[in-house]
């Protein structure tokens, strides 16, 4: 499981407890509701095995009126977590404050509507194949209560962290895909066969790198060079290392390119268009 972060929490003191999410003690639980959690507006986050993604995040938060939130020692946002809400096999936390603007008000209650942005980081974030499934959504608010000055020879340290789950539909956490096509040769006689080859990987977050993803359906698509559309050739299937090849007849000038529509793990990717020339 991963240690619990909270970059908005960043201090020694709390990066020294090795705490685990989630971790309460026995302090008085707020009142907070968090509700109309997006994450991602809607769609998939879909990480590759080197660039960070940012993932925005929106909900309603409603608080009682007396709570203060400063975001030095105390904390409230939304999280997102792999497995169940009591030992979550992995999380992603906001790394700043949100951004929350009052909606409403009554004499015990303040409704906000807040945003914010979680980071997700290859090396940082995601460590194995089974990260890549749904994600749910958690509401948090932790508190920290620290005295690190031993000039009177004591310091102490007290933490409270709770958690709301699992809130929202869910968010699908995916590999991201890469794919190529490269059509021979090039000029060609028209009604000659072209051969079109191409290669289907996806990102293995465990070794860092895009590996062979074999077995899986890709279109080949033809657009002429007067168009600026692609219609389907036919389907073709990865083989070893995630190999693409395939012939069709050359019939007129245009690009050549596959597209892999994606799985409930893996994101879609489309292979820049190799022009041939026909004579």
């Amino acid at each position: 499981m991963r240690k619990l972060a909270i970059g908005i929490a960043a201090s020694g003191a709390l990066a020294l407890t090795g705490l685990v999410a989630p971790a309460a003690s026995a302090a008085t639980v707020p009142d907070l509701s968090f509700s109309a959690v997006t994450v991602n507006k809607g769609k998939a986050i879909v990480v590759g095995t080197t660039a960070t993604v940012k993932v925005p995040v929106s909900y309603t938060l409603t608080r009682p009126s007396d709570l203060a939130l400063d975001y030095k020692t105390t904390f409230a946002g939304v999280t997102i977590y792999r497995g169940r809400l009591a030992s979550p096999e992995n999380i992603v936390e906001p790394e700043t404050a949100p951004s929350c603007t009052t909606t409403a008000t009554t004499a015990t209650t303040v409704t906000q509507a807040c945003a914010e942005t979680l980071t997700v980081t290859p090396e940082d974030s995601l460590f194995e194949t089974a990260d890549a499934t749904t994600w749910r959504a958690a509401g948090f608010y932790s508190q920290i209560d620290q005295d690190d000055d031993d000039s009177d020879g004591h310091i102490s340290f007290g933490y409270n962290y709770n958690m709301w789950g699992p809130l929202g539909s869910g968010v699908q956490v995916k590999r991201a895909a890469k794919l190529t096509a490269d059509a021979s040769p090039e000029p060609v006689k028209k009604g000659a066969t072209i051969t079109v080859t191409g290669k289907l990987t996806r990102a293995d977050w465990g070794s860092g790198k895009y590996t062979g993803y074999v077995s899986q359906k890709a279109t080949l698509q033809f657009r002429a060079k007067a168009s600026n559309s692609y219609t389907t050739v036919k389907t073709v299937t990865s083989g070893t290392g995630g190999a693409l090849r395939t012939t069709t007849k050359a019939t007129k000038d245009g690009y050549y390119r596959y597209v892999f529509a994606g799985t409930a793990t893996t994101g879609s990717a489309t292979a820049a268009g190799d022009y041939v020339d026909v004579r």
